[in-house]
């Protein structure tokens, strides 16, 4: 079943479709999530679909930017694939908004636009501090 088209939801240039959102939100949005990239200080809870877990403390960057690379890039597949991929942290903005940036670079927006296409498609406040903006410009440098 796809998700219905919402303000969570982005579609990237190349069809990739992926739902942003802030677990402090509570329920999981239906339908859930096939398969979920979590972007949190602390292991998240399990959940009853496939996922991945990346260390990154809010306000700051991921503790591995290869690990979050490689995240990224299985989240656009999966999400290419037509998988329902979550990209969710705490708040479901700074981290959110700009691993959704760094997905979008592999869909087809240009890194100096990526922050920029996020607020747009996304959340006007995606993205948060200036070292997130300059993570998402220089990640796959």
């Amino acid at each position: 079943m796809p998700w219905e088209p919402e303000t969570s939801v982005v579609t990237l240039p190349d069809g990739a479709r992926l739902r942003g959102r802030g677990l402090r939100r509570g329920a999981v949005p239906e339908p859930p999530p096939e398969w979920g990239l979590y972007l949190l200080g602390k292991m998240p809870p399990a959940t009853a679909w496939p996922s991945r877990w990346i260390r990154w403390p809010d306000f700051r960057l991921p503790s591995d930017q290869e690990d979050a690379r490689g995240a990224f890039e299985e989240a656009h597949r999966l999400a290419l694939s037509g998988t329902l991929v979550e990209v969710a942290c705490f708040g479901g903005r700074g981290r959110t908004g700009t691993a959704l940036a760094c997905i979008a670079q592999l869909g087809g927006v240009p890194a100096d636009e990526a922050v920029a296409w996020v607020r747009e498609h996304y959340d006007r406040r995606a993205v948060e501090t200036p070292w997130q903006k300059r993570f998402v410009s220089r990640v796959w440098d």
